[in-house]
C-alpha cells in the first residue's frame, strides 16, 4: 500500500479544475445518500434497504475487481479480519438506517458527514503519527458543536421531547464508521482496497437478509419508482459509481487531499433533502451544516496542506 506521500504530492492548493469538480461530484453524490435512503424507507424496511443496497452494490465492486484484475479470494490470515469488519460494518449500517426512519434526511446527511471527525479522533490513538493539532482540535470541537445543535433541536421531528432518538442513532452510526475507517486504514495496509471494501459487503448481506426476513416486511403498495430509485442510487451510484471515482482520485492524489472536499457532502445532503424530500430549511440546519462542514474543512484542511 502506497503512503500518502507517494500516493500524491500534489497540494490541495495546486489541484486541476477538473480533478477539483470531480472530487466535488463525488462527495455530492455521497450527499444524496441521505435522500435516497429515505426514498427507500418508504416501501423497504431498513434491513431489506441494507440488503437491497448491498446486493447491487456486490455486483458493482466485483465487476470492477474483474475489469482490474484484482483477486477477491482472502487469503486464510486475512479472514478473521475480514469478518470482524463485516460484522462491525452490518451493525453500523443497520443503525444508520433504522434512524434515518425516524429523523429527517437534511438531519440525517449532516450527522451523518461527521465521521470523518469520529476517524480523526480514532486516528490519534490507531496510526502513529496522526495526532490531533490545534487546528484539528478546533475542527472537532466546531463540528461537534453542529452536531449538538442539530441533534438536541430535533426531537419534533423524531418524535422525541428533547433529544431526538433518530438522530442519535444516526451520529452514533457516524461514530461508528469514523472507527470503522480507521479500522479499514489498518487493513488496508495488508489487503487489497477493493478485497476489503467487496468482503465486508458480502458478510453483511446475509446479516441483513436474515434480520429482515425475520423482523420486517416489505410495504408492497408502496413499492414504486422513489423507492426502487433510492435502493438504485445507493447501491449503484454510491457504492459502484462513488466508490470507482473514488479509486481513480486515490490512485493519484493523497487520501487527505482528496477527503479535504468531505464538506461538501453536508451541504449538497440538505440541498438535496429540501428539493427532493421537501424538507424545510430551518436557523437549527443551517447553524448545524455551516458548523459541520467548517469543521470537516479545517481537520482535512490541516490535514492535506503540503
Amino acid at each position: 500500500m502506497k503512503s500518502e506521500a507517494s500516493a500524491g504530492a500534489v497540494p490541495w492548493s495546486k489541484l486541476s479544475l477538473g480533478t477539483v469538480v470531480l472530487a466535488v461530484a463525488v462527495h455530492s453524490l455521497w450527499g444524496g445518500n441521505a435522500v435516497a435512503i429515505k426514498l427507500s424507507l418508504e416501501a423497504f424496511p431498513p434491513m431489506w434497504t441494507a440488503f437491497l443496497r448491498f446486493s447491487i452494490a456486490i455486483v458493482c465492486v466485483a465487476l470492477w475487481a474483474g475489469f482490474r484484475g484484482i483477486p477477491m479470494r482472502p487469503k486464510r490470515s486475512e479472514w478473521w479480519w475480514l469478518v470482524l469488519l463485516g460484522v462491525f460494518f452490518s451493525i453500523q449500517i443497520g443503525l444508520m438506517n433504522i434512524g434515518f426512519e425516524h429523523t429527517s434526511g437534511s438531519i440525517g446527511s449532516i450527522l451523518m458527514a461527521t465521521n470523518p471527525i469520529f476517524a480523526a479522533l480514532w486516528a490519534h490513538f490507531l496510526v502513529a503519527g496522526d495526532r490531533l493539532t490545534r487546528q484539528r482540535i478546533i475542527g472537532l470541537f466546531v463540528a461537534f458543536l453542529g452536531a449538538a445543535v442539530v441533534i438536541l433541536q430535533s426531537g419534533h421531528i423524531d418524535g422525541a421531547t428533547a433529544v431526538g432518538v433518530g438522530s442519535g442513532l444516526v451520529f452514533l452510526s457516524a461514530a461508528l464508521l469514523g472507527c470503522r475507517l480507521a479500522y479499514t486504514g489498518r487493513l488496508l495496509q495488508r489487503m487489497d482496497e477493493v478485497r476489503v471494501v467487496l468482503w465486508q459487503m458480502v458478510i453483511s448481506v446475509p446479516v441483513f437478509g436474515v434480520a429482515a426476513l425475520m423482523s420486517e416486511n416489505i410495504v408492497w403498495e408502496r413499492v414504486g419508482l422513489a423507492p426502487i430509485a433510492g435502493i438504485v442510487y445507493q447501491g449503484l451510484v454510491v457504492a459502484g459509481l462513488g466508490f470507482m471515482l473514488l479509486t481513480y482520485l486515490m490512485k493519484r492524489y493523497s487520501t487527505s487531499v482528496i477527503t479535504s472536499f468531505n464538506f461538501v457532502s453536508p451541504i449538497s445532503g440538505v440541498l438535496l433533502s429540501v428539493l427532493l424530500l421537501g424538507d424545510k430549511i430551518t436557523l437549527h440546519v443551517l447553524a448545524g451544516v455551516a458548523l459541520v462542514g467548517t469543521g470537516l474543512y479545517l481537520v482535512a484542511r490541516h490535514q492535506a496542506s503540503p
